[in-house]
C-alpha cells in the first residue's frame, strides 16, 4: 500500500502532502511520501497526536535510513489542519480517534485534492461515507474502496468551480456498494 500512495501522490503532483501518524504505527507509508514530495518538489507533512508520537516517528524515519525533510507537527487536529492551506495528498490512518476532525478541518486546495483513509477495515465502517466526514460544500468526484492491506478508502475532492448542478445537469446518478453483501445500488440524486 505504501509504494501505491506514494506512486499516487507523485501521480498527481502533489505539492503539500499530509499525513497523520500515531506511536507504533508503521513507517513505510511515510518512507514513500517523503520520496513523493522530494519528486514533485513538494513538502510533507507529519501530522502526530503527542511528543512520544513525534520523537517514535523521527527514530524511525532515521532507522529506515531516510534523510527527510519531512514537518512533524504536534498538536490537536483542528489547531493543526488550521494552519495548513491547499493541502493537495490527504493520507489518514482511521485507527486515529479523530480523523473526522482532520478530514473536516482540513483546508484542501482549490484545485482539487486527494484524500486517503488507511486502516478502512479496522473500523468496520460499512458504507463510509466521504460527505459524512469533510467539510460541506467540498465536491467528492470519484471515491473507491481498495481490498489493500487493511483496506484503503480513496477519494478525490473536485476543484471549487462553482455549483454542482446545472440547468443542462439537473441530477446525477449515484452508485453505492454495500461491502457486506456485495451489493450495487443505483440511484438517482
Amino acid at each position: 500500500m505504501s509504494e501505491f500512495l506514494s506512486a499516487m501522490a507523485a501521480g498527481w503532483n502533489s505539492k503539500l502532502i499530509v499525513e497523520s501518524w500515531s506511536y507504533g504505527s508503521p513507517i513505510a507509508t511515510s518512507v514513500g511520501l517523503a520520496v513523493a514530495a522530494r519528486h514533485t518538489c513538494g513538502r510533507h507533512v507529519c501530522v502526530v497526536p503527542d511528543e512520544r508520537s513525534r520523537l517514535g516517528y523521527i527514530k524511525a524515519m532515521e532507522e529506515a535510513g531516510t534523510v527527510s525533510s519531512t514537518a512533524v507537527i504536534v498538536g490537536e487536529a483542528e489547531e493543526v489542519m488550521e494552519g495548513l492551506h491547499d493541502v493537495d495528498f490527504l493520507v489518514l490512518d482511521l485507527k486515529r480517534k479523530d480523523f473526522d476532525r482532520v478530514l473536516r478541518c482540513a483546508k484542501l486546495n482549490h484545485d482539487g485534492a486527494v484524500l486517503a483513509c488507511k486502516n478502512a477495515c479496522h473500523r468496520g465502517i460499512s458504507g463510509f461515507r466521504w460527505h459524512g466526514v469533510l467539510e460541506k460544500g467540498t465536491r467528492v468526484v470519484r471515491s473507491l474502496f481498495l481490498p489493500v492491506g487493511q483496506g484503503l478508502h480513496v477519494a478525490h475532492a473536485g476543484a471549487n468551480s462553482g455549483s454542482v448542478r446545472t440547468k443542462k445537469c439537473p441530477s446525477r446518478w449515484i452508485k453505492y456498494i454495500d461491502h457486506r453483501s456485495g451489493e450495487e445500488h443505483v440511484f438517482r440524486g
